[in-house]
């Protein structure tokens, strides 16, 4: 079984952190060009997602198990929220940006960076979630565990 996938393990191994570096340019350029949270979330997910194809569900629960998806999903509709609150405890309206720095620009930059991020991190720990449930009920024991990661 495992030279069958050799291949796909090593382009895989190779693959998957210009991938998540690749998610966090998207995240963190959406603000000035294409991107922003949703895209970086599901490339930042499929990255994960690729990792559990190749070296197996079991593995790919072990690096992100489903406890650290499920915090992911409050942290990201949190920080999200949050940033509306904070608004509105600084005087202005629900997610009113212009009251988050000194200048309506800065706040506007350091709002849709927080609630962006916050969209990003749902969207992450949702796909994976979604990965991880449908394909526990797929393979339902047709893992290799024991293979070397």
């Amino acid at each position: 079984m495992m030279h069958q996938k050799s291949v796909l393990r090593v382009v895989s191994k190779l693959l998957i952190p210009p991938i998540l570096l690749f998610a966090l340019y998207v995240q963190f350029h959406g603000d000035f060009g294409p991107g922003g949270g949703f895209q970086a979330g599901v490339i930042f997910a499929a990255a994960f997602i690729l990792y559990g194809l190749i070296f197996g569900i079991a593995n790919a629960r072990r690096t992100v198990p489903a406890s650290a998806t499920r915090t992911m999903l409050a942290l990201g509709v949190l920080l999200y929220a949050g940033t509306g609150v904070w608004t509105m405890l600084l005087g202005g309206e629900f997610l009113d940006y212009n009251y988050l720095a000194s200048t309506p620009i800065a706040g506007q930059h350091l709002g849709i960076l927080l609630v962006e991020l916050g969209v990003g991190i749902t969207v992450a720990g949702a796909m994976m979630s979604i990965f991880y449930t449908f394909a526990a009920q797929t393979l339902d024991g047709d893992e290799d565990i024991e293979e070397e990661v």
